[in-house]
């Protein structure tokens, strides 16, 4: 099998899998990742994960500002890739650097396209309560993830899973759709297949704000947002004028006021929403780590009755 010349982006802990995969069946002649980022309190730089793994393994890095610069066009170019593979790396390719590679750019994007193009795929689909969602992979072209399709695999989400826990499976997917479709792209067995526009829909970025719980809502919707940011933003709500972030639920039977604390449970906390009743498993109060509601109710004491507030 021919092992093309290829270059890399990608960015997050998502994106290592694929990465390493890649080093199997491919020569990875570049990574190209986003600038180190300060973190943490003293604001240290931090290099993404992706550039950790490839100076690890003596592949070379690049860390353009804007990859579309002419000046990192012109380094692209002379590194003249057969092919460029895209894994959540975080700036939109120009029509330059698309069309160098004679074999094209391929992507890897989080879920069923033409369903959930955007940012935060994996999030909005459990948000949305979906059942299923997968790895697509697919020629980039300028649109945002509207290329062709070429190799797609589902992947189930359970009524309990968390982002989280759907992240860590789909990382792994990912690699395994993407070492298939470098198969057959080497075989020249792989089919483009255009994408339907009349089924897309759109996963846009996240702000601490679409955390916000409105307790109208019905205790699975609430159920699906909290699950769906959990591990960020974090769905949160206000107590006794305090934010408190909820990290864990599980829909329950009864009735009663949207937002009010009806009942302490062995396991936490019991509250009415527009339908139905969520029962708070895990939540944590201001400047205070994660734990059990059971275990903050023991430890701190609630009155009743109480309301969480938008």
């Amino acid at each position: 099998m021919k092992r093309f010349r290829v270059i890399f982006m990608g960015t997050p802990d998502f994106a290592v899998p694929c990465l390493a995969r890649l080093l199997d069946i491919s020569n990875v002649i570049g990574v190209v990742t986003q600038p180190d980022k300060p973190k943490g309190r003293g604001q240290k730089l931090l290099p993404p994960p992706v550039k950790i793994f490839a100076e690890a393994h003596g592949i070379e890095v690049y860390q353009p500002e804007r990859v579309k610069m002419p000046d990192f066009v012109n380094i692209l170019q002379e590194l003249a890739p057969d092919l460029i593979v895209v894994v959540a790396f975080g700036q939109i390719l120009s029509k330059d650097i698309l069309s160098l590679p004679p074999l094209g750019c391929v992507n890897v994007h989080a879920s069923l396209l033409p369903r959930y193009r955007g940012a935060a795929p994996m999030q909005w689909a459990i948000v949305r309560g979906e059942t299923e969602t997968g790895i697509t992979t697919m020629f980039r072209d300028e649109g945002l993830d509207t290329g062709d399709m070429l190799l797609q695999e589902k992947l189930p989400i359970s009524q309990t899973m968390t982002t989280a826990e759907l992240h860590d499976a789909m990382m792994q997917l990912g690699a395994d759709v993407l070492e298939k479709t470098i198969l057959s792209l080497a075989a020249g067995t792989l089919e483009r297949i255009p994408q339907d526009e009349t089924h897309s829909t759109y996963a846009p970025l996240l702000s601490k704000e679409t955390g916000c719980i409105d307790w109208q809502k019905n205790a699975r919707e609430i159920h699906d947002l909290v699950r769906g940011l959990n591990s960020w933003p974090g769905a949160y709500s206000i107590l006794n004028g305090q934010k408190f972030k909820i990290w864990r639920t599980r829909p329950a039977e009864g009735t009663a006021n949207p937002g009010e604390i009806v009942s302490m449970t062995p396991q936490g906390l019991l509250v009415g929403t527009g339908k139905g009743m969520l029962e708070i498993l895990e939540l944590q109060a201001p400047n205070k780590k994660k734990m059990k509601a059971s275990d903050y109710v023991r430890g701190h004491g609630l009155h009743l009755p109480a309301r969480f507030d938008a």
